[in-house]
Parts: C-alpha cells; sequence; structure tokens
C-alpha cells in the first residue's frame, strides 16, 4: 500500500519577495486544454480535436495588508509580476521529500480585500492571469508554457517547435 506525498511546508514569492509566513492558501492553476468534437464518416463517435490551451490563473491568499498587491495591480505588461510558488511534500510511510516548485509570469486581474473588522483577522485573495507557467519537481522541468513565445514543454519535448518552424520562426 502506498501512502501519497503531502504537502507540509510553501512559501509565495512575489517579485522575489518571500511572503514566508504570510501566504495562507494557494489555488494553483489548473492546466487545460480546448478540444473541440469532431466525427468525420464512418467513426463511431466523436473524439477531441486539440484546439490549444485555455487560459491559466493563479489565485493566492494573502494576511492583512500587503502594498506590493496593490503596487502592481494594473500593470500595463501582460508579464509584468513574476510569482513562485515552492511546495514541501512528505511522505509519511518513508519520510522521503519532494519539491514542486511552480512560476508564472503575467498580471493581477482582481484584488479582493475581503472584509475588514478591527481585532479580526484579515485576508485578501488576488487572482492573477498568468501567460507563462513552468512546473518543475525535484528540479526537473515538468511542464513549460510560454502563450507570448508560441512554447509548450510537457517532459522535455516541445509541443509547439514545428508549428514554430513552419510559420518561420
Amino acid at each position: 500500500m502506498g501512502i501519497p506525498f503531502k504537502l507540509k511546508f510553501m512559501n509565495t514569492y512575489n517579485d522575489g519577495v518571500s511572503y514566508m509566513g504570510e501566504t495562507s492558501e494557494i489555488t494553483l492553476p489548473k492546466m487545460t486544454r480546448i478540444l473541440e468534437d469532431y466525427r468525420g464518416g464512418g467513426m463511431d463517435a466523436a473524439i477531441g480535436i486539440d484546439l490549444g490551451g485555455e487560459p491559466t490563473e493563479i489565485e493566492w491568499k494573502i494576511g492583512g495588508l500587503v502594498p506590493q498587491v496593490y503596487s502592481q495591480f494594473g500593470n500595463r505588461r501582460l508579464d509584468g509580476v513574476m510569482l513562485r510558488w515552492v511546495g514541501s511534500y512528505e511522505d509519511d510511510s518513508s519520510g522521503q521529500t519532494k519539491t514542486a516548485d511552480i512560476t508564472v509570469r503575467g498580471r493581477h486581474s482582481e484584488i479582493d480585500p475581503g472584509s475588514a473588522k478591527a481585532g479580526s483577522d484579515t485576508e485578501q485573495t488576488v487572482k492573477t492571469r498568468c501567460v507563462y507557467y513552468k512546473l518543475m519537481i525535484d528540479g526537473r522541468t515538468v511542464i513549460e508554457k510560454d502563450d507570448l513565445n508560441m512554447v509548450f514543454i510537457v517532459n522535455g519535448v516541445d509541443l509547439l517547435a514545428e508549428h514554430r518552424r513552419n510559420l518561420g520562426n
């Protein structure tokens, strides 16, 4: 019987600034593809034709008031903010650990300051729309997705390299 690696510790970095002890929760980006049904003559069922990726978004919560986030709002560059999340996972049956490291670049689409009540916990939620995403596990790149430069690497294979060559890039 296997025991899963469970998240034990995490940290978030915003443009290199550590939010250790400040980030309470993060919704990691979903990886989704647009699949359009196609059923040609003689086919028993429709199949999904891959038409590219969906937009990538990360949502994270941070305690208290963080002026840095507000100063980044309205950034005019598509990749104007770099966020990095690092998680340390552990298998309690063996004590073995793994590191997950996600780096994204984009800009904040929403800052929700939540409720404000004196003497109570405060937390703001930030949504960041990403044009770049990279997932590394134990130092190995698993997925790298750069929408601006038409790069989509999965397990070391750039799935868009031939298309870039076809277009002369």
